[in-house]
């Protein structure tokens, strides 16, 4: 039956494949060291981008006027402004801001601001250890999630909290007095879905890790991490509206399953009697037939201090014998023992006798959607896994993108998806996904919320090495055509681990059914349900597509080529010249 189920969900995700998007790597960037590419901002005008280095405490300014070329021009020391930078967001009106940590990280944090040159122009306080800066779509406001982590022996544990700074008067005249600062101090004094310290209350326990704002910049959902909560906030009154347990995913359910172990000496996606704790890292807003919806990077994440750990392994619990009768089985370090899980005092004893009655993990190895009340819509379930087991399975569950690391995480969190970002390319909204430590991007197409369908999965190896190049992606970009100074779709992809940012060119492959410059191109005979025959003034590349954008054929001419339709269903395609010089000619074509 697991067989059949496991042959189930395999088909399940290579149906649904299609890929409709080209994705090139045009150019890339390179510091090397670990640390120092962890997340970009781009700004259009002056064709830069502004990327934080952990390396060097300091954030690089990176001349991309040639995509194919990045060059380091300037850089900011941050540490004449606090502690170290987290995070960095282009203010499009020639002005950049950064989230700095104070030099001890249980103190206020500051966003300080700069001109694109990297002059300091102000600075303000925040919230402790401000771990991630974005900026409305209107442009009018600055938002912080200030995580305020403890110290190491967790004897100072400060409030996490969310900045909201005005900026709609500008740059130049920003001060204190434009920063507001919302804490916890009223959370619930327990939230359905949640995980806590049992030793503190939600108002020091949530520790925001990341923003995202919803298009018109009313509504701002905040993720706290370790918590597995959602927090949203009121961008009007500045207040916030609800908290909201993310639940905890099944694995024991078909499509559910994961690899538990990293000494099973091999791959075994399996389902477990395990709840996974959700846990985003990233999320970010989208919009499909005007509702509004998140997609969240399902990492993962523990809190593991000198002075408090909440992590365990599975094989050093005490599992209720009626619960888990097979539980000396379980505990085995080739199926559940390795698996990291939390201590009995957090969740788990449900009825409070010292032992386990259930199982959770960190993370769900999975990206998902959320509804505007907080509700799942859809989760990706263990296709991730499934699919680089079948495609990339040398790279399956690793450790900094390297083969010699293979299935090192299965016990942990798997491939770690943590950056995360949308994009609409056409009419289609997609989803791209970075694997912290798997390496890569996943695309989906989340057009319909769903019903996601797997794009393409984008790397890149050293040939010779065999090994990835751009390992561990932290932060994502995705820049519209429109908003491009290179007029084509951009994705820029920073790496932590590699120290890279690797900029991504997308082209569409998917046409309109308006047919466009059609003068130099003749098609006969059309209608048909046979050989057509093309005719086009200049040597050209031609994709067929059928009706509903997919790709059928394609292929290279000289003045004339011919193309079989006989079988093919009958209905409408759409032929796509793509001319030597650049132009592209469309026609419409009837199969009967």
């Amino acid at each position: 039956m697991k067989n059949l189920l496991l042959t189930i969900a395999l088909f399940q995700v290579y149906y649904s494949f299609s890929q409709n998007l080209t994705i090139t790597e045009n150019g890339r960037y390179s510091d090397s060291r670990s640390g120092a590419c962890e997340i970009s901002a781009y700004d259009k005008a002056s064709k830069r981008l502004f990327v934080t280095n952990a390396a060097t405490d300091s954030i690089d300014i990176i001349d991309i006027t040639n995509t194919t070329n990045p060059t380091k021009i300037g850089g900011v020391n941050v540490l004449s402004y606090g502690g170290g930078v987290n995070s960095v967001v282009s203010l499009k009106n020639g002005y950049f801001a950064a989230a700095i940590e104070a030099v001890i990280k249980q103190d206020s944090g500051f966003v300080v601001f700069f001109d694109i040159g990297g002059t300091f122009i102000s600075s303000v306080k925040v919230g402790a250890l401000p771990d991630m800066i974005i900026i409305t779509p209107d442009g009018n406001k600055l938002l912080t999630a200030n995580e305020g982590e403890p110290n190491d022996a967790y004897t100072i544990d400060p409030k996490g909290s969310i900045s909201i700074i005005d900026i709609s008067g500008g740059v130049t005249s920003i001060s204190q007095s434009d920063v507001s600062i919302l804490f916890f101090d009223n959370a619930p004094i327990s939230i359905l879905g949640s995980i806590k310290n049992p030793s503190t209350n939600y108002s020091v326990d949530l520790e925001p890790e990341y923003i995202a704002v919803n298009e018109n910049s009313s509504i701002a959902r905040v993720v706290c991490q370790e918590s597995n909560v959602f927090i949203d906030i009121d961008l009007i009154g500045d207040s916030i509206l609800n908290y909201k347990g993310l639940g905890f995913k099944d694995h024991s359910l078909p499509g559910n399953g994961f690899d538990a172990s990293n000494k099973d000496i091999g791959i075994a996606i399996k389902n477990w009697p395990v709840r996974g704790i959700y846990q985003p890292d990233a999320i970010y807003s989208f919009e499909a037939n005007g509702t509004t919806y998140y997609v969240s990077a399902n990492e993962g994440d523990s809190r593991d201090y000198s002075g408090f750990s909440s992590e365990v392994r599975i094989k050093d619990l005490t599992l209720d014998s009626i619960m888990f009768p097979n539980r000396i089985e379980l505990q085995n370090d080739t199926n559940l023992g390795r698996l990291k899980t939390l201590t009995a005092n957090i969740i788990g004893d449900t009825d409070n006798d010292g032992d386990i009655d259930k199982l959770y993990s960190y993370g769900a190895r999975s990206f998902s959607i959320w509804d505007n009340n907080g509700d799942l819509v859809w989760d990706s379930g263990d296709e991730i896994e499934q699919y680089m087991a079948l495609n990339h399975s040398s790279f399956f569950n690793c450790n900094d993108g390297k083969k010699s690391k293979f299935d090192s995480r299965s016990d942990d969190k798997g491939p770690e998806p943590e950056a995360i970002t949308t994009g609409v390319i056409g009419n289609k909204i997609y989803a791209f996904i970075g694997l912290e430590r798997q390496g890569g991007i996943l695309v989906y197409n989340i057009t319909n919320p769903f019903f996601p369908t797997l794009d393409q999965y984008i790397h890149t190896i050293d040939t010779v090495t065999g090994q990835m190049i751009d390992i561990a992606p932290e932060g994502l970009v995705f820049i519209k055509n429109t908003e491009s100074h290179t007029g084509n779709y951009l994705l820029i992809a920073s790496n932590e681990e590699s120290g890279t940012v690797a900029i991504y060119e997308i082209t569409d492959n998917l046409v309109s059914i308006v047919e466009v410059k059609k003068n130099n191109l003749t098609i006969y005979p059309n209608p048909t349900n046979g050989i057509i025959t093309i005719e086009n003034k200049n040597s050209a590349n031609f994709n067929l597509f059928n009706s509903v954008g997919k790709m059928v054929v394609n292929g290279t001419m000289n003045e004339k080529a011919s193309v079989d339709l006989s079988k093919f269903d009958d209905g409408l395609y759409i032929l796509k010249i793509i001319n030597e010089n650049g132009s592209i000619s469309s026609k419409k074509i009837i199969k009967n």
